[in-house]
Protein backbone atom coordinates (compact mmCIF):
# COMPACT_ATOMS: atom_id res chain seq x y z
CA UNK A 1 0.00 0.00 0.00
CA UNK A 2 1.54 3.34 -0.80
CA UNK A 3 0.88 6.49 0.96
CA UNK A 4 0.25 9.95 -1.58
CA UNK A 5 3.20 11.92 -1.00
CA UNK A 6 2.55 15.32 0.53
CA UNK A 7 4.56 16.94 -2.01
CA UNK A 8 1.81 15.63 -4.50
CA UNK A 9 -1.11 16.46 -1.98
CA UNK A 10 0.60 20.19 -1.33
CA UNK A 11 0.89 20.51 -5.49
CA UNK A 12 -2.48 19.47 -6.33
CA UNK A 13 -4.25 21.80 -4.17
CA UNK A 14 -2.07 24.54 -5.10
CA UNK A 15 -3.57 24.06 -8.86
CA UNK A 16 -6.92 24.22 -7.37
CA UNK A 17 -6.18 27.48 -5.42
CA UNK A 18 -4.59 28.95 -8.54
CA UNK A 19 -7.89 28.33 -10.61
CA UNK A 20 -9.95 29.30 -7.58
CA UNK A 21 -8.56 32.66 -7.58
CA UNK A 22 -9.08 33.11 -11.52
CA UNK A 23 -12.90 32.48 -10.59
CA UNK A 24 -12.94 34.22 -7.65
CA UNK A 25 -14.03 31.37 -5.52
CA UNK A 26 -13.60 32.06 -1.84
CA UNK A 27 -13.39 28.53 -1.03
CA UNK A 28 -14.34 24.89 -2.77
CA UNK A 29 -15.40 22.37 0.24
CA UNK A 30 -14.74 18.48 -1.50
CA UNK A 31 -16.43 15.36 -0.34
CA UNK A 32 -16.68 12.85 -2.84
CA UNK A 33 -14.48 9.93 -2.63
CA UNK A 34 -12.61 10.40 -6.00
CA UNK A 35 -11.86 13.82 -5.48
CA UNK A 36 -10.83 13.39 -1.54
CA UNK A 37 -8.63 10.75 -2.40
CA UNK A 38 -6.90 12.63 -5.09
CA UNK A 39 -7.01 16.18 -2.57
CA UNK A 40 -6.35 13.95 0.68
CA UNK A 41 -4.59 10.65 0.22
CA UNK A 42 -7.94 8.96 1.54
CA UNK A 43 -11.50 8.27 1.14
CA UNK A 44 -12.44 8.94 5.05
CA UNK A 45 -15.54 10.45 5.41
CA UNK A 46 -15.50 14.09 5.73
CA UNK A 47 -15.18 17.62 4.14
CA UNK A 48 -11.76 19.05 2.44
CA UNK A 49 -11.60 22.79 2.90
CA UNK A 50 -9.81 24.62 0.48
CA UNK A 51 -9.24 28.34 0.75
CA UNK A 52 -8.14 30.69 -1.76
CA UNK A 53 -4.83 31.35 -0.03
CA UNK A 54 -3.88 29.25 2.92
CA UNK A 55 -3.83 25.46 4.30
CA UNK A 56 -6.61 23.15 3.55
CA UNK A 57 -8.28 21.93 6.30
CA UNK A 58 -9.17 18.13 6.12
CA UNK A 59 -12.68 17.76 8.62
CA UNK A 60 -13.23 14.62 9.07
CA UNK A 61 -16.29 12.44 10.25
CA UNK A 62 -15.66 8.44 10.03
CA UNK A 63 -12.51 7.79 10.43
CA UNK A 64 -10.25 10.79 11.57
CA UNK A 65 -7.35 9.03 13.22
CA UNK A 66 -6.92 6.74 10.22
CA UNK A 67 -7.21 10.01 8.26
CA UNK A 68 -4.41 11.47 9.91
CA UNK A 69 -1.64 7.89 9.15
CA UNK A 70 -3.67 8.08 5.49
CA UNK A 71 -3.26 11.64 4.70
CA UNK A 72 -0.04 13.63 4.48
CA UNK A 73 -1.64 17.27 4.72
CA UNK A 74 -1.09 19.22 7.64
CA UNK A 75 -4.74 20.07 9.08
CA UNK A 76 -6.50 16.54 9.75
CA UNK A 77 -9.33 17.19 12.39
CA UNK A 78 -11.79 15.31 13.77
CA UNK A 79 -15.91 16.57 13.37
CA UNK A 80 -19.12 15.57 13.94
CA UNK A 81 -22.04 17.84 11.90
CA UNK A 82 -21.83 20.14 8.83
CA UNK A 83 -23.34 22.84 11.16
CA UNK A 84 -19.88 22.53 12.92
CA UNK A 85 -18.03 23.53 9.97
CA UNK A 86 -18.20 27.22 10.51
CA UNK A 87 -16.54 27.28 13.80
CA UNK A 88 -14.31 24.94 13.10
CA UNK A 89 -13.28 27.31 10.18
CA UNK A 90 -13.34 30.19 12.36
CA UNK A 91 -11.10 28.64 15.06
CA UNK A 92 -8.40 28.05 12.14
CA UNK A 93 -9.21 31.85 11.19
CA UNK A 94 -10.84 31.63 8.09
CA UNK A 95 -13.23 34.24 7.41
CA UNK A 96 -16.93 33.67 6.31
CA UNK A 97 -16.48 32.29 2.44
CA UNK A 98 -18.95 34.78 0.33
CA UNK A 99 -18.21 32.30 -3.06
CA UNK A 100 -18.00 28.60 -2.21
CA UNK A 101 -17.40 26.08 -5.20
CA UNK A 102 -18.69 22.36 -4.43
CA UNK A 103 -18.51 19.24 -6.86
CA UNK A 104 -22.24 19.50 -7.91
CA UNK A 105 -22.28 17.45 -10.65
CA UNK A 106 -22.47 14.50 -8.17
CA UNK A 107 -23.38 16.26 -5.17
CA UNK A 108 -27.01 14.72 -3.65
CA UNK A 109 -29.00 17.50 -3.25
CA UNK A 110 -30.37 17.28 0.30
CA UNK A 111 -26.33 17.61 1.20
CA UNK A 112 -26.43 20.56 -1.23
CA UNK A 113 -29.30 22.31 1.08
CA UNK A 114 -27.47 21.67 4.00
CA UNK A 115 -24.29 23.48 2.96
CA UNK A 116 -26.92 26.36 1.59
CA UNK A 117 -28.52 26.37 5.37
CA UNK A 118 -24.82 26.78 7.15
CA UNK A 119 -24.10 29.20 4.74
CA UNK A 120 -27.17 31.66 3.59
CA UNK A 121 -25.53 34.51 2.15
CA UNK A 122 -23.09 32.57 -0.02
CA UNK A 123 -22.63 32.10 -3.53
CA UNK A 124 -22.26 28.41 -4.44
CA UNK A 125 -20.92 27.02 -8.05
CA UNK A 126 -19.71 23.63 -9.51
CA UNK A 127 -16.55 23.48 -9.00
CA UNK A 128 -16.41 20.19 -10.92
CA UNK A 129 -14.61 21.72 -14.06
CA UNK A 130 -11.70 22.94 -12.39
CA UNK A 131 -11.14 19.88 -9.99
CA UNK A 132 -11.05 17.78 -13.83
CA UNK A 133 -8.82 20.34 -14.69
CA UNK A 134 -6.44 19.60 -11.76
CA UNK A 135 -6.67 16.53 -12.33
CA UNK A 136 -5.85 15.94 -16.13
CA UNK A 137 -2.41 16.52 -15.84
CA UNK A 138 -0.78 13.94 -14.56
CA UNK A 139 2.42 13.43 -12.31
CA UNK A 140 5.46 11.43 -12.65
CA UNK A 141 4.30 9.66 -9.86
CA UNK A 142 0.43 8.99 -11.33
CA UNK A 143 2.05 7.85 -14.34
CA UNK A 144 4.32 5.46 -12.75
CA UNK A 145 1.54 4.06 -10.79
CA UNK A 146 -0.57 3.68 -14.18
CA UNK A 147 2.13 1.57 -15.42
CA UNK A 148 1.59 -0.62 -12.83
CA UNK A 149 -1.86 -1.08 -13.84
CA UNK A 150 -0.78 -1.71 -17.16
CA UNK A 151 1.57 -4.62 -15.93
CA UNK A 152 -1.48 -6.06 -13.80
CA UNK A 153 -3.57 -6.20 -17.21
CA UNK A 154 -0.63 -7.96 -19.03
CA UNK A 155 -1.05 -10.52 -16.27
CA UNK A 156 -4.54 -10.94 -16.95
CA UNK A 157 -3.87 -10.85 -20.64
CA UNK A 158 -1.78 -13.75 -20.75
CA UNK A 159 -3.46 -15.92 -18.38
CA UNK A 160 -6.41 -15.27 -20.84
CA UNK A 161 -4.40 -16.92 -22.90
CA UNK A 162 -4.34 -19.95 -21.40
CA UNK A 163 -7.95 -20.60 -19.75
CA UNK A 164 -10.32 -19.57 -22.98
CA UNK A 165 -11.89 -22.58 -23.65
CA UNK A 166 -14.91 -23.96 -25.67
CA UNK A 167 -17.64 -24.77 -23.20
CA UNK A 168 -16.62 -22.45 -20.33
CA UNK A 169 -18.77 -19.49 -19.78
CA UNK A 170 -18.36 -15.91 -20.42
CA UNK A 171 -18.49 -15.38 -16.33
CA UNK A 172 -16.59 -18.57 -15.76
CA UNK A 173 -13.38 -16.61 -17.88
CA UNK A 174 -14.25 -13.42 -16.19
CA UNK A 175 -14.05 -14.80 -12.95
CA UNK A 176 -11.02 -16.62 -13.31
CA UNK A 177 -9.46 -13.42 -14.86
CA UNK A 178 -10.49 -11.44 -11.68
CA UNK A 179 -9.01 -13.81 -9.52
CA UNK A 180 -5.79 -13.00 -11.45
CA UNK A 181 -6.12 -9.38 -11.15
CA UNK A 182 -6.76 -9.47 -7.57
CA UNK A 183 -3.85 -11.53 -6.63
CA UNK A 184 -1.80 -8.81 -8.30
CA UNK A 185 -2.97 -6.04 -6.54
CA UNK A 186 -6.35 -4.80 -7.79
CA UNK A 187 -8.24 -3.13 -5.22
CA UNK A 188 -11.62 -4.46 -6.58
CA UNK A 189 -13.40 -0.94 -7.51
CA UNK A 190 -13.49 1.02 -10.03
CA UNK A 191 -14.76 4.54 -10.22
CA UNK A 192 -16.89 6.01 -12.97
CA UNK A 193 -17.87 9.87 -11.99
CA UNK A 194 -21.24 9.59 -14.10
CA UNK A 195 -24.34 9.67 -12.48
CA UNK A 196 -25.77 5.67 -12.63
CA UNK A 197 -22.68 4.53 -13.89
CA UNK A 198 -22.01 1.61 -11.98
CA UNK A 199 -19.41 -0.46 -13.74
CA UNK A 200 -17.48 -3.63 -12.97
CA UNK A 201 -13.97 -3.42 -13.89
CA UNK A 202 -14.27 -5.65 -17.17
CA UNK A 203 -16.25 -6.46 -19.88
CA UNK A 204 -15.70 -9.86 -20.68
CA UNK A 205 -17.80 -11.53 -22.98
CA UNK A 206 -18.40 -13.61 -26.61
CA UNK A 207 -20.18 -14.01 -29.78
CA UNK A 208 -23.14 -12.35 -30.01
CA UNK A 209 -22.95 -11.58 -26.60
CA UNK A 210 -20.46 -8.73 -27.38
CA UNK A 211 -22.72 -7.27 -29.46
CA UNK A 212 -25.80 -6.56 -27.08
CA UNK A 213 -26.30 -3.21 -25.96
CA UNK A 214 -27.29 -1.86 -22.39
CA UNK A 215 -27.70 1.18 -20.69
CA UNK A 216 -23.86 2.00 -19.63
CA UNK A 217 -22.40 5.17 -21.78
CA UNK A 218 -20.10 2.31 -23.31
CA UNK A 219 -19.79 1.40 -26.66
CA UNK A 220 -19.93 -2.26 -26.06
CA UNK A 221 -22.59 -3.42 -23.31
CA UNK A 222 -23.06 -7.27 -22.75
CA UNK A 223 -25.86 -9.23 -21.56
CA UNK A 224 -25.14 -9.39 -17.62
CA UNK A 225 -26.21 -11.95 -15.14
CA UNK A 226 -29.87 -10.40 -14.38
CA UNK A 227 -31.56 -7.37 -15.37
CA UNK A 228 -30.37 -5.46 -12.24
CA UNK A 229 -27.27 -5.11 -13.37
CA UNK A 230 -27.31 -5.68 -17.38
CA UNK A 231 -24.20 -5.69 -18.54
CA UNK A 232 -20.93 -7.29 -19.00
CA UNK A 233 -20.46 -11.38 -18.59
CA UNK A 234 -23.40 -13.75 -18.75
CA UNK A 235 -23.83 -17.51 -18.82
CA UNK A 236 -23.36 -17.55 -22.68
CA UNK A 237 -21.00 -20.45 -23.05
CA UNK A 238 -17.66 -20.14 -25.62
CA UNK A 239 -18.23 -21.56 -28.95
CA UNK A 240 -14.78 -21.84 -31.65
CA UNK A 241 -14.89 -19.13 -34.27
CA UNK A 242 -16.58 -16.10 -32.79
CA UNK A 243 -14.58 -13.37 -30.92
CA UNK A 244 -14.33 -12.83 -27.58
CA UNK A 245 -13.50 -9.62 -25.92
CA UNK A 246 -11.65 -9.11 -22.95
CA UNK A 247 -12.15 -5.44 -22.13
CA UNK A 248 -10.26 -5.04 -18.33
CA UNK A 249 -9.68 -2.02 -16.45
CA UNK A 250 -6.46 -1.98 -13.85
CA UNK A 251 -5.86 -0.53 -10.72
CA UNK A 252 -3.02 -0.09 -8.70
CA UNK A 253 -2.86 1.97 -5.38
CA UNK A 254 -6.57 4.05 -7.10
CA UNK A 255 -5.21 4.40 -10.52
CA UNK A 256 -6.29 3.07 -13.83
CA UNK A 257 -5.04 1.59 -16.74
CA UNK A 258 -7.91 0.30 -19.54
CA UNK A 259 -6.72 -2.27 -22.01
CA UNK A 260 -9.28 -4.44 -24.63
CA UNK A 261 -7.73 -7.72 -26.38
CA UNK A 262 -9.80 -9.99 -28.56
CA UNK A 263 -9.57 -13.72 -28.47
CA UNK A 264 -10.77 -16.48 -31.06
CA UNK A 265 -10.66 -20.20 -30.67
CA UNK A 266 -9.97 -20.91 -34.75
CA UNK A 267 -10.30 -18.11 -37.14
CA UNK A 268 -12.61 -15.62 -37.50
CA UNK A 269 -14.92 -14.72 -40.56
CA UNK A 270 -13.33 -12.50 -43.16
CA UNK A 271 -15.45 -9.20 -42.21
CA UNK A 272 -14.78 -9.59 -38.35
CA UNK A 273 -10.79 -9.94 -39.10
CA UNK A 274 -11.07 -7.24 -41.46
CA UNK A 275 -12.52 -5.29 -39.18
CA UNK A 276 -9.96 -5.99 -36.39
CA UNK A 277 -7.08 -5.18 -38.42
CA UNK A 278 -9.32 -1.67 -39.58
CA UNK A 279 -9.36 -0.68 -35.84
CA UNK A 280 -5.66 -1.14 -35.92
CA UNK A 281 -5.15 1.36 -38.72
CA UNK A 282 -7.89 3.93 -36.90
CA UNK A 283 -5.59 3.28 -33.74
CA UNK A 284 -2.24 4.01 -35.79
CA UNK A 285 -3.69 6.97 -36.96
CA UNK A 286 -4.39 8.49 -33.91
CA UNK A 287 -0.77 7.56 -32.70
CA UNK A 288 0.63 9.47 -35.91
CA UNK A 289 -1.43 13.11 -35.39
CA UNK A 290 -2.60 13.34 -31.63
CA UNK A 291 0.20 15.94 -30.42
CA UNK A 292 0.15 18.95 -27.91
CA UNK A 293 -2.39 21.19 -29.30
CA UNK A 294 -4.56 19.67 -31.22
CA UNK A 295 -8.24 19.40 -29.76
CA UNK A 296 -10.39 16.68 -28.46
CA UNK A 297 -12.57 17.24 -30.92
CA UNK A 298 -10.67 17.47 -33.48
CA UNK A 299 -9.12 14.10 -33.21
CA UNK A 300 -12.42 12.27 -32.73
CA UNK A 301 -13.41 14.36 -36.00
CA UNK A 302 -10.47 12.54 -37.80
CA UNK A 303 -10.37 9.11 -36.26
CA UNK A 304 -14.13 9.09 -37.10
CA UNK A 305 -14.19 9.72 -40.84
CA UNK A 306 -11.19 7.37 -41.22
CA UNK A 307 -14.03 4.75 -39.52
CA UNK A 308 -16.83 6.58 -41.76
CA UNK A 309 -14.65 5.94 -44.87
CA UNK A 310 -13.80 2.44 -44.26
CA UNK A 311 -18.12 1.70 -44.44
CA UNK A 312 -18.50 1.91 -40.15
CA UNK A 313 -20.85 4.47 -40.33
CA UNK A 314 -23.54 2.25 -38.33
CA UNK A 315 -20.69 0.19 -35.91
CA UNK A 316 -18.58 2.36 -35.10
CA UNK A 317 -18.35 2.58 -31.74
CA UNK A 318 -21.64 0.57 -30.53
CA UNK A 319 -24.62 -1.45 -32.46
CA UNK A 320 -26.41 0.86 -35.02
CA UNK A 321 -28.87 2.67 -32.44
CA UNK A 322 -26.93 2.55 -29.36
CA UNK A 323 -23.06 4.36 -30.80
CA UNK A 324 -21.49 6.57 -28.27
CA UNK A 325 -19.63 10.00 -29.42
CA UNK A 326 -16.49 9.49 -27.84
CA UNK A 327 -13.84 7.14 -29.10
CA UNK A 328 -11.28 7.92 -25.91
CA UNK A 329 -11.35 9.10 -22.55
CA UNK A 330 -9.26 10.38 -19.42
CA UNK A 331 -8.42 7.89 -17.17
CA UNK A 332 -6.62 8.25 -13.29
CA UNK A 333 -8.57 7.80 -10.14
CA UNK A 334 -11.76 7.56 -12.37
CA UNK A 335 -12.54 5.65 -15.28
CA UNK A 336 -13.90 9.08 -16.84
CA UNK A 337 -11.63 12.05 -16.81
CA UNK A 338 -10.44 14.79 -18.83
CA UNK A 339 -9.55 14.42 -21.90
CA UNK A 340 -12.58 12.87 -23.63
CA UNK A 341 -12.02 11.88 -26.95
CA UNK A 342 -15.23 12.85 -28.43
CA UNK A 343 -18.13 15.06 -30.69
CA UNK A 344 -17.60 18.49 -29.67
CA UNK A 345 -14.77 18.95 -27.56
CA UNK A 346 -13.06 21.36 -30.02
CA UNK A 347 -11.74 24.29 -27.75
CA UNK A 348 -10.26 21.65 -25.24
CA UNK A 349 -6.37 20.94 -26.51
CA UNK A 350 -3.97 18.43 -26.22
CA UNK A 351 -1.31 18.89 -23.28
CA UNK A 352 1.62 17.26 -21.61
CA UNK A 353 0.79 15.19 -18.75
CA UNK A 354 -2.68 13.89 -20.10
CA UNK A 355 -3.11 10.28 -20.08
CA UNK A 356 -6.14 8.36 -21.98
CA UNK A 357 -7.68 5.14 -23.28
CA UNK A 358 -7.97 4.65 -27.00
CA UNK A 359 -10.79 2.14 -28.14
CA UNK A 360 -12.18 2.48 -31.77
CA UNK A 361 -14.47 -0.78 -31.62
CA UNK A 362 -17.42 -1.89 -34.22
CA UNK A 363 -20.25 -3.77 -33.33
CA UNK A 364 -21.72 -6.22 -36.38
CA UNK A 365 -25.26 -6.69 -34.42
CA UNK A 366 -26.24 -10.65 -34.31
CA UNK A 367 -22.75 -11.15 -35.03
CA UNK A 368 -20.26 -9.68 -32.47
CA UNK A 369 -17.87 -6.78 -31.51
CA UNK A 370 -13.99 -6.56 -32.51
CA UNK A 371 -11.54 -3.46 -31.95
CA UNK A 372 -8.78 -2.97 -29.88
CA UNK A 373 -7.95 -0.24 -26.39
CA UNK A 374 -4.84 0.70 -24.99
CA UNK A 375 -3.42 3.43 -22.80
CA UNK A 376 -1.49 6.28 -23.29
CA UNK A 377 -0.03 9.93 -22.19
CA UNK A 378 1.38 12.61 -23.57
CA UNK A 379 5.01 13.30 -22.67
CA UNK A 380 7.19 16.10 -23.55
CA UNK A 381 8.99 13.65 -26.46
CA UNK A 382 5.20 12.77 -27.42
CA UNK A 383 2.47 10.39 -27.08
CA UNK A 384 3.62 7.24 -24.95
CA UNK A 385 2.03 3.77 -24.67
CA UNK A 386 1.44 2.25 -21.06
CA UNK A 387 -0.60 -0.74 -22.05
CA UNK A 388 1.81 -3.71 -24.11
CA UNK A 389 0.07 -6.67 -24.07
CA UNK A 390 0.75 -7.46 -27.95
CA UNK A 391 -1.79 -6.11 -30.17
CA UNK A 392 -2.02 -9.17 -32.63
CA UNK A 393 -5.80 -10.45 -32.76
CA UNK A 394 -4.90 -13.80 -30.55
CA UNK A 395 -5.92 -17.14 -32.14
CA UNK A 396 -6.50 -20.13 -29.92
CA UNK A 397 -6.41 -23.49 -31.02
Amino acid sequence: MRITPTTELEYRCKKLQEYMISDSLDAVIIVQNADLFYFTGTVQSGNLYVPASGQPLFMVRKDAGRARMESGLKEVVPFGSMKDIPAILSQYGYPEPKRIGMELDVLPVNFYERYRTIYPNAEFSDVTPLIRKVRMIKSHYEIHLMKDASDQVDLVYKRAREIIRVGATDLEIAAELEFTARKNGHQGLIRMRGFNSELFYAQIFSGTDTAVPSYSDTPLGGLGLNTSFGQGAGLKRIEAHEPIIVDFGGCVDGYLSDQTRVFSIGDLSDRLRRAYDDMLEIQALMVNVAEVGMSWGALYDTCLNRAVDMGYADSFMGAKGSQVSFIGHGLGVEIDEYPFIARGFNQMPLEVGMAFAFEPKVVFSGEGAIGIENTFYLSNEGLKRLTHSSDELVILN
